[in-house]
């Protein structure tokens, strides 16, 4: 791939996680900033951890040559939360685009059982048709908010959420306007599907409304203990369903490749969350990052 066209980030997932907090408790800010950096990467979303006061955070990263690319935002436009959801929108919004950041990844979160004990894949959400029509006019009135500020909203699927699947994404892409996007996370896509082949296609689809890239591996065995003992995504999350290229069962080379192919350019941004008291952030940030420069080039 061109190093012109692509940064290249991680996510703090891997050190302290939002959903857990106990794994990574141990770790600070200045830890997993440093190691993001020493490990090779310049840029990173944002974690609870981090301070939210503009000027401390961009000292702190700028010292390591670090930038914020991007940070989850969660929506609630299904459950009927329009108005509280713009509002919180506009802060967020504003927050990363002090930060310089030119993309907002969004989540729709409404009834939404990633954060619970349901069981991943025989309990999760589907929408209907009224509630699709909802979704989209949300979507659609984010994507007005963040031109204001010359940024872009994309939508990250996600495991336990009413976009999963490739049908869902489907559903989304075709029903919000030429100005929502959509963020590919490798993980997800084949966590939900099984398939390298699935999770090629969705991206290969929507290769020119793809304007974000989560990289994140899969343990197959894990997948397959998580829907064998109908486990909650957390569950598998400390089991270790997640990890950084290279180290599961995906093959990165043809996204590397699909992306190069058509002229991909912005962030992709590993995201590997597991329990860093079993595999240590900074070592997997290290191997992660070895194995995008042995196979991707950059």
């Amino acid at each position: 791939m061109k190093a012109e066209n692509v940064k290249l980030g991680i996510a703090p997932i891997g050190w302290t996680n939002d959903d857990m907090p106990d794994l990574g408790k141990e770790n600070t800010f200045e830890q997993c900033i440093s190691e993001m950096a020493l490990a090779g990467f310049t840029g990173s979303e944002v974690g609870n951890k981090y301070p939210r006061d503009v000027e401390i955070l961009k000292h702190k990263l700028a010292v390591r040559g670090i930038q914020i690319c991007n940070a989850w935002f969660s929506t609630f436009f299904v459950d009927g939360k329009r108005e509280q959801t713009l509002k919180d929108f506009i802060q967020h919004r504003d927050f990363l685009h002090a930060m310089g950041a030119k993309v907002i990844g969004c989540s729709e979160q409404s009834r939404s059982i990633q954060g619970t004990t349901k069981a991943v894949f025989k309990e999760k959400t589907v929408f209907t048709d009224s509630e699709w029509k909802l979704l989209a006019e949300g979507y659609n009135e984010l994507a007005k908010l963040a031109a204001e500020k010359g940024m872009r909203v994309c939508l990250h699927h996600h495991m336990g959420t009413g976009i999963q699947t490739p049908a869902e994404i489907d559903r989304y892409m075709a029903e919000v306007n030429d100005d929502v996007y959509l963020l590919f996370d490798s993980g997800h896509i084949y966590y939900s599907e099984g398939s390298q082949q699935a999770m090629l296609q969705v991206l290969e689809k929507y290769i020119d409304r793809i304007i974000h890239v989560h990289l994140k591996d899969v343990r197959a065995e894990v997948v397959a203990e998580v829907k064998a003992h109908n486990l909650s995504f957390l569950e598998g999350v400390r089991k270790g369903t997640f990890t950084v290229p290279g180290d599961g069962v995906i093959d990165f080379k043809p996204i590397f490749d699909i992306l190069e192919k058509h002229d991909y350019k912005g962030w992709m941004v590993v995201e590997a969350e597991q329990d860093p008291a079993i595999a240590n952030p900074f070592e997997y940030a290290v191997k992660g990052r070895k194995y995008i420069k042995e196979v991707a080039g950059i």
